[in-house]
């Protein structure tokens, strides 16, 4: 078994690139890093073109035998402690990555989805994340993000997906105003979140709409919002008048789920 010793070896320099969001857009690929995250890649049947093993990893045994088996099936390379640090993006490594494929073509909408979550420029890679942890949580398939949000496939948003990643399709919108209209085609409701509304979350049927979450300091944008069918805000008894993106997008998920359910 040969063990990539340089950091100047194609392959290596390959994968490094994608540490850059360009590269990573180009290549239609991004890294995932952990033993947790490799074994849903494996389990979800995730495209997955390199796994990356670090060989002192191996050795210590931090890589069960059953995973291993798992991972003969794919192209493995094995790299040295220094080479694997380069490419590794968090402080404690697990000594195992791999370089997968993007799941994001916005010409694919599912419109058989009862709510469809589209995201207006938001900009914190741990409210993305957690939102498609969220979605995941609720059966919720697939997400719409403009342009002018985070990087779906940032490294810490990644992670905070806890694998939900591999479920959720993120469709990247280069133009959201035409993406909307191409859904407003096909009979979805838009409710954009507003907090200049008297209208309550609680108010609407979530059956056949699609829910805009703004950017968290300026919420959704007015070009956007010309768009809506319908203003809406989660009523707060309180003095505080707004709430984190990801936990205001929880709470409107899960009344569709009181709704489903009851």
């Amino acid at each position: 078994m040969q063990v990539i010793s340089s950091k100047d070896n194609e392959t290596i320099k390959q994968i490094r690139k994608l540490k850059d969001k360009k590269y990573r857009d180009q290549n239609k690929e991004f890294i995932i890093e952990g033993i947790k995250l490799l074994k849903e890649a494996i389990q979800e049947k995730v495209k997955i073109k390199t796994i990356v093993v670090c060989d002192d990893c191996e050795k210590n045994g931090t890589l069960d035998k059953k995973l291993l088996y798992e991972m003969a099936k794919y192209n493995c390379i094995y790299v040295t402690e220094k080479v694997f640090n380069i490419l590794t993006d968090v402080s404690n490594p697990q000594g195992v990555l791999a370089v997968v494929e993007k799941n994001n073509d916005i010409n694919n909408i599912n419109f058989d989805d009862d709510l469809i979550l589209i995201l207006d420029n938001l900009q914190d890679p741990g409210n993305l994340g957690t939102i498609i942890r969220t979605l995941d949580s609720v059966n919720l398939k697939q997400i719409i993000v403009s342009k002018g949000s985070s990087d779906v496939y940032n490294p810490k948003v990644v992670r905070s997906t806890m694998g939900a990643i591999f479920r959720v399709k993120v469709l990247e919108s280069e133009n959201l105003q035409e993406t909307i209209k191409e859904i407003k085609k096909h009979k979805f409701k838009i409710l954009a979140t507003d907090l200049n509304t008297n209208s309550s979350i609680y108010d609407e049927k979530y059956s056949k709409c699609a829910i805009i979450i703004g950017n968290e300091a300026n919420g959704v944008s007015k070009e956007i919002l010309s768009l809506a069918d319908k203003k809406i805000k989660i009523p707060m008894l309180g003095k505080t008048e707004s709430l984190n993106a990801s936990v205001a997008t929880g709470i409107i998920l899960y009344e569709y789920v009181r709704q489903k359910i009851k």
